[in-house]
């Protein structure tokens, strides 16, 4: 399992694994694979600077790269306490009815609500400026094309930079701003995601640009990833699959309880997130959000203001019936808890599988 990006990065597998724990992101660097760290819930850069530092003593000297949050249009800037004076009282008094009913009790005494700012382009600049500090080989954003300048500083510092597209349109402009790679993103993705489905997607992005493609969305496997080799990727990214490794130790055990238990059919994409589209697990929580009472989402980053405390009590409940959180639908896939060294080893070797099996065919 090896192609031109293997040498580009000095990778053994061309398996970039995204996820927001610094521990599972090195744990995929030291089996071979690229692990990316989503920095959208550092507030603080101190506290990003603390994670990659730790990741430059724990990863073996193996590459690593980091995921940054910049939307193409800038939303508004401001503080915690700034942004959520714009934040309607019939959006709060709607949430804070959801949770009652939900039975999920308030956070403890001294507990801050705060949420995450990372979606301001303020706090991701200061993100990149953190991670250019230290020795990664990639910068990625979540949502699309960073800004000119930021791709600028990246190679001015030799540091190449993927973006993710949901449409081939959108590939061929991030090309034309000086994206090196392109995460083709199917609609069955966790997280931010479009409408287009991977199996369409990615041959079309593939044809449309002349970098190299990353597939993304519904990968789990080894069958999966040689089959977006087949499409015309040069490697997959993953990021759901990662949430139930022994080494994702963010939040409680129920989330992990939640995804465990869930179907490939349990997910939903909505904007109650984040205020832009993005598939989640299927909860009661979600399922609040679809009723009749429910108030239209509100833009970035407003709606996550908005949430922000109630992801927290809901994270503290210990309830998986009402967990909030981004997954994609190869959901149906996790069913246990697993090392990452051991889910890249069977990754890896379903990959040979698939392709003697269909080197037989010919």
């Amino acid at each position: 399992m090896r192609t031109n990006l293997c040498d580009t990065f000095g990778i053994e597998h061309p398996v970039f694994g995204f996820t927001p724990s610094e521990h599972v992101a090195a744990a995929i660097s030291r089996a071979g694979g690229m692990g990316v760290l989503g920095c959208v819930r550092f507030n603080d850069a101190e506290d990003l600077d603390r994670a990659l530092t730790w990741m430059d003593e724990n990863t073996d000297g193996k590459p690593y790269g980091v995921d940054i949050v910049m939307p193409a249009k800038i939303p508004a800037e401001g503080t915690q306490v700034d942004l959520d004076k714009l934040v309607p009282q019939g959006h709060k008094d709607f949430v804070d009815r959801t949770l009652l009913s939900l039975g999920v009790p308030p956070l403890p005494d001294g507990a801050s609500g705060e949420g995450v700012l990372g979606w301001l382009h303020s706090v991701a600049r200061s993100h990149v400026d953190v991670a250019l500090e230290h020795p990664i080989r990639l910068i990625a954003n979540a949502l699309g094309s960073p800004p000119v300048d930021v791709i600028e500083r990246a190679h001015a510092a030799g540091v190449p930079v993927a973006a993710l597209a949901g449409k081939a349109s959108h590939a061929r402009r991030h090309v034309e701003n000086g994206v090196d790679i392109v995460v083709a993103q199917g609609y069955e993705a966790g997280g931010h995601t479009g409408e287009v489905a991977t199996m369409v997607l990615v041959p079309e992005i593939a044809d449309a640009v002349d970098v190299p493609v990353l597939a993304a969305g519904g990968i789990g496997s080894g069958r999966q990833a040689a089959a977006a080799l087949g499409l015309g990727a040069a490697g997959v990214w993953m990021g759901s699959y990662w949430l139930t490794t022994t080494e994702y130790t963010l939040g409680n055990s129920s989330t992990q309880e939640a995804l465990l238990a869930a179907g490939s059919s349990d997910t939903v994409r909505t904007r109650i997130y984040t205020g832009k589209p993005a598939r989640l697990l299927k909860t009661r929580w979600t399922e609040a959000w679809t009723s009749a009472e429910a108030p239209e989402p509100l833009p970035m980053p407003l709606q996550n203001i908005l949430v922000s405390e109630a992801h927290q009590r809901i994270a503290r409940s210990s309830d998986p019936s009402v967990v909030s959180m981004p997954v994609g639908q190869v959901v149906g896939r996790m069913n246990e808890v697993r090392p990452v060294a051991e889910v890249m080893a069977d990754l890896v070797r379903e990959f040979d599988e698939t392709v003697e099996r269909l080197t037989k065919l010919r």
